[in-house]
């Protein structure tokens, strides 16, 4: 039983960094998820630099894991922008393909008008389309039982042409801009701040060409792109040892063999001071936070106390019903209801949870039950995609991701307030990203946390909550990646 428990830990537990890849991946190849909004009602012409097409390989750590394509067509309304990317992940040791589809429909100033986009990998795709129509931007994608439709109420930009602006001298040296990104997924708001850096020299295609250099700051993740007089990006350096560099198309598609040896969660753990022994034994845990950025992060409220950089956690098995979680509202009727990726009103999601549960079962049983089922029957298995509720019941393999959103779904289908947490958890000595769960149960008058991955009801004290919410808030934690550490201080048996 140990070694299982140890297997699952290794390949279920930790995922959550998989989801905040993905997410950071499409923003930094520019995926039409996110869409630079300026604020003003006014349109504004961005000059996306020349059509034609742009090879570049994709490394990390100087291996060579993958290459990206990118192609811009003028038409008489503006121009077509295609990009297709091939990208060897590994993750929790487990090496896959990811496949990037993009194509766009711009105007002549760089305003969307229209998209479609896929993410393909060995078990789950992903597919969306969107267009913009009399003032609104209307998303459809696989497993909406409607498109969702979102009012616009200032022009949307391609990104890369922003970007490519900048390249093209509309910064000046020295100067810095913001624009605000648009998530249609979640209606969030996020900012990105562009400062150049002036001009810079650097070998492309085995010539010195000089560039505009940007610094690109992205919810706390910084990147450096440098940027042609023509709007083409020439390179592009970020986090976790990540870098997109133009290249010829041969030298793209050469040395794919060579997957990446470099694992993504654990490139992203974080140490802790001393080893803890027997997780799930404990009562409380108490460690001191340090770097922590700033950011919209849960520290405070429900089973976690946070004082002076101190964090607590006191397992609910001993203590009870939770406290409140300040700032948040708790709108019971919303976490019963389904939401983007969340299908709790699906036919099949249903007539699992109906399977599964009794109808004279009360909240706790119910609790009870979908966590051993999901446990029992849900592999254990690192997924890059999207978490889909749906993809998951079909396929029953996934992460903690995927653990999260299909327990939600199920919960929720079966009338428990259900909501997703995401944050750390400790492993082999390090703490990992993860997401996990929380119900409400009316009998003790709070909420009780749930770990599918690991079968924890409640989830273990090392469980430390970061964020609550969907994948859109849980991009949040990319500011902790390579600057959070950890000490330990204390735990009570």
């Amino acid at each position: 039983m140990g070694k299982e428990k140890s297997k699952w830990r290794s390949y279920g537990a930790g995922g959550a960094v998989i989801a905040i890849f993905i997410v950071l991946l499409l923003f930094r190849l520019n995926v039409p998820q996110k869409f630079f909004i300026t604020g003003e009602k006014q349109p504004i012409v961005i000059d996306g630099g020349t059509a034609g097409e742009a090879w570049m390989a994709i490394t990390q750590n100087n291996k060579k894991i993958g290459y990206a394509v990118r192609r811009r067509v003028q038409t008489e309304q503006g121009s077509k922008f295609f990009e297709d990317i091939f990208v060897w992940i590994n993750a929790m040791g487990v090496v896959q393909p990811l496949v990037i589809r993009t194509a766009a429909e711009l105007k002549t100033g760089g305003e969307i008008s229209g998209f479609r986009f896929t993410l393909e990998s060995n078990l789950f795709r992903f597919a969306a389309r969107g267009n913009v129509e009399n003032g609104k931007m209307i998303i459809r994608s696989d497993g909406d039982s409607k498109p969702r439709v979102f009012p616009i109420t200032a022009p949307l930009y391609w990104g890369n042409f922003v970007v490519a602006s900048a390249g093209r001298g509309v910064f000046e040296p020295g100067q810095k801009k913001s624009f605000a990104l648009f998530d249609p997924a979640s209606l969030s708001i996020r900012e990105l701040k562009v400062n150049s850096l002036g001009e810079e020299r650097l070998t492309v295609l085995g010539k010195m060409t000089s560039a505009r250099k940007l610094s690109l700051d992205f919810m706390g993740m910084k990147q450096i792109a440098w940027v042609s007089s023509d709007g083409l990006v020439l390179r592009e350096e970020g986090i976790l040892g990540i870098v997109l560099q133009v290249v010829s198309k041969k030298e793209a598609l050469a040395g794919l063999e060579a997957v990446s040896d470099s694992d993504l969660t654990a490139a992203a753990a974080i140490p802790v001071t001393r080893l803890i022994d027997d997780p799930a034994g404990l009562k409380t845990l108490t460690v001191r936070i340090n770097n922590l950025p700033q950011g919209n992060f849960l520290l405070e409220g429900g089973r976690q106390t946070f004082r002076n950089g101190l964090l607590t956690v006191k397992s609910e098995k001993y203590t009870g019903s939770s406290a409140p979680l300040p700032g948040v509202s708790e709108n019971l009727e919303l976490l019963r209801r389904a939401a983007p990726f969340i299908e709790s009103d699906n036919p099949k999601i249903r007539q699992k949870a109906a399977e599964i549960l009794m109808t004279s079962d009360d909240d706790m049983t119910k609790a009870q039950k979908l966590v051993v089922w999901m446990h029992a029957n849900i592999a254990k298995r690192p997924v890059i995609s999207v978490p889909d509720a749906l993809q998951t019941l079909e396929n029953m393999v996934g992460d903690c991701n995927e653990h999260a959103v299909l327990l939600a779904a199920l919960g929720r289908a079966a009338g428990l307030p259900t909501e997703i947490e995401t944050g750390l958890v400790y492993m082999r000595g390090k703490f990992f990203f993860h997401a996990w769960n929380t119900f409400y149960i009316k009998k003790i008058g709070g909420w009780i946390t749930a770990d599918a991955t690991l079968g924890q009801l409640p989830a273990d004290v090392t469980h430390l909550r970061f964020i609550r919410g969907s994948l859109e808030r849980q991009v949040d934690m990319t500011a902790l990646i390579g600057r959070l550490t950890l000490d330990f201080i204390g735990a009570e048996k």
